[in-house]
């Protein structure tokens, strides 16, 4: 009987921890505040106070040099805009004059912006204008006139010095089909030099051909290292996933920083240049660029991510293109949707580290 009794009782204690459980459960998903299951609609929605909407539309975001502006895209093959980061005034830069649009726009040290664009656009065939015949070109911060083409092709985004007139991008087989056989990407860098007013490349030197990694991969410039910028970290596509390198401009010493097998792509330098934002699926281990938040990665060899954002918990929904601010106090970031291309973004957003607790939530 004593035994009949003890098996009731455990029965009732069960029933009534399931019923807690799943009450809890239930407030979890009302109040939007636990685990990644409990989270629906769009992380637009559920900003933490840390996190602001700055545009609803836009992608690719660059902080202008003080730090008042942030630079962007409407869109891939779209035109440039600037919007203030105090009034959200938003400003064209590229509509005064014919162009085929652009996939970067880039503040250089002088304030003058680096852009990336094709010469034509078809929109029955869009890819190759960012893929094969994007080229880079120089318009005045005065914006009074067209730019002035660098005389080069560029794949993907090129990488920008905030202290020197210096550049680094980017070559294929796509871009260069004479020149590099079927999956070789090289790295170059050059000066921008100006002669009477018109800006040119200057000095220009192979850094990196990926003929010469010891591993296979595919090469995309992202960042020069504050704060001497003696190293460029690059993305080495297919390598692991996808690897944080950085190749150190004296020596050609290549560092692996992220050392693991998901995806992790460099993507916007902290200006002590101790730390790198990441676009990393390593939350989920899968889906490559598409199931993305934002981390932070300490480039000190140790491979130690800290996790920023958690627009991936929202499902659909993944953050992306990350650009830290010179004072490294603000990360402009974008939204995105599960299944959009890479780099594609649907609004610009303002992550603030001083208000925000060290694990990013």
């Amino acid at each position: 009987m004593k035994r009949l009794q003890w098996v009731f009782l455990a029965a009732g204690i069960s029933f009534l921890l399931l019923t807690a459980a799943q009450c809890t459960s239930r407030q979890a998903g009302q109040s939007g505040k636990t685990v990644s299951e409990a989270r629906t609609g769009s992380p637009a929605d559920h900003l933490p106070p840390y996190i602001t909407r700055l545009t609803y539309f836009g992608q690719r975001a660059d902080w202008s040099l003080d730090g008042k502006k942030v630079l962007f895209l409407e869109k891939t093959f779209g035109q440039a805009f600037t919007v203030d980061v105090g009034t959200k005034t938003i400003r064209p830069v590229t509509l005064n004059y014919f162009n085929a649009g652009y996939t970067r726009a880039l503040y250089l040290s002088n304030g003058d912006i680096l852009l990336s664009g094709a010469r034509n656009f078809d929109p029955e065939d869009p890819w190759p204008s960012r893929s094969k015949n994007a080229e880079l070109w120089v318009l005045n911060k005065d914006l009074d006139k067209p730019p002035v083409a660098l005389g080069t092709k560029c794949v993907e985004g090129p990488a920008v010095s905030r202290k020197h007139l210096r550049i680094a991008w980017t070559l294929n087989h796509n871009t260069n089909p004479s020149e590099l056989p079927e999956g070789v990407s090289q790295i170059w860098m050059a000066n921008i030099e100006y002669d009477n007013g018109v800006p040119k490349l200057a000095n220009k030197k192979l850094v990196l051909d990926s003929r010469k990694l010891p591993f296979k991969a595919g090469l995309e410039t992202q960042n020069f290292r504050p704060p001497d910028e003696k190293e460029l970290t690059f993305s080495a596509y297919g390598y692991r996933g996808t690897e944080v390198m950085g190749i150190n401009l004296e020596t050609g010493k290549i560092t692996d920083y992220s050392q693991s097998p998901t995806y992790e792509e460099p993507e916007g330098i902290f200006p002590d240049g101790e730390y790198t934002c990441v676009e990393s699926n390593r939350h989920i281990g899968k889906g490559g660029s598409q199931n993305i938040d934002i981390y932070k990665l300490r480039l000190d060899g140790s491979a130690h991510f800290e996790r920023l954002t958690y627009f991936n918990d929202f499902p659909g929904y993944k953050a992306s293109n990350p650009v830290v601010s010179d004072d490294g106090k603000f990360m402009a970031f974008q939204m995105a949707k599960v299944g959009d291309p890479a780099g594609v973004g649907r609004g610009i957003f303002v992550y603030d580290f001083t208000k925000a607790p060290e694990s990013g939530r």
